[in-house]
């Protein structure tokens, strides 16, 4: 539950741009101006890290986790009933990505031209446009197995921590952010799809970079010892040294 309210908040910046809630519409736009991956940075994050954790995958595979639980309850199915547990979990991985795909990514746009946007309609163009859709489906798949081979599990504290502390707050502070960029920019006149994109691709760099300091906590972007005092260590021991008060 807790990472389905970021998957749905995170869709609500590309109905703000789009102004249409079919998929048909959030593609055309998309063709006719920039991908939403450049215009809605942050809510791509955010929508791929809860779609990891809706599908249950790693890191967040807690229902499983096969090095301690075993698979989980998959023990206790064999055959037919086994197969249709990974039969439904791997449709959500296709169905995850194919929607990164469509709301980010263009859908079945094919980049740097115009060719397949404009009649005539040919089948040529429409096998172009599947075989686009199912490649960028198909390079999302292969970042969920990437991702699988990469990353460490998450504690149970820190998946609750990331979704309610971090993932709710930041998306709801976006999509205001998002509003109000693109109410200022409708105010200021700029109906340009390009410059529009311009806007809002220094704005999400904006947030990818003050979300990045606040979070990294200086463990990527400083030194770690710019977070602690030099204290002395016994060698021999591994212990801090204690400096002694006087008189003890």
């Amino acid at each position: 539950v807790s990472y389905e309210i970021g998957l749905g908040l995170s869709i609500i910046p590309i109905l703000l741009l789009t102004g249409n809630v079919t998929l048909n519409s959030i593609i055309a736009q998309q063709a006719t101006g920039v991908w939403n991956i450049i215009n809605l940075t942050f809510a791509f994050f955010t929508f791929m890290i809860s779609a990891y954790a809706e599908t249950n995958r790693l890191p967040f595979d807690m229902p499983e986790a096969e090095a301690e639980l075993v698979a989980g309850y998959h023990t206790e199915y064999s055959s037919m009933k086994f197969s249709m547990f990974f039969i439904a979990e791997y449709a959500a991985m296709v169905t995850m990505s194919a929607l990164m795909a469509t709301l980010f990514f263009g859908g079945w746009d094919i980049p740097f031209t115009q060719w397949d946007n404009t009649a005539p309609w040919t089948v040529l163009k429409s096998l172009a446009t599947v075989a686009a859709f199912l490649l960028k489906t198909g390079f999302f798949l292969f970042v969920y197995m990437w991702i699988r081979w990469t990353l460490p599990r998450f504690r149970y504290d820190q998946l609750m921590s990331l979704g309610w502390r971090v993932i709710l707050p930041l998306i709801l502070v976006y999509i205001i952010l998002i509003a109000s960029a693109l109410l200022a920019m409708q105010q200021a006149g700029i109906q340009s799809p390009r410059m529009q994109g311009v806007v809002f691709f220094v704005l999400n760099l904006v947030v990818l970079g003050a979300v990045f300091f606040a979070l990294d906590r200086g463990r990527i972007v400083g030194p770690t010892t710019s977070r602690t005092a030099r204290v002395p260590v016994d060698r021999a021991t591994g212990r801090r040294i204690v400096p002694q008060e006087a008189g003890d």
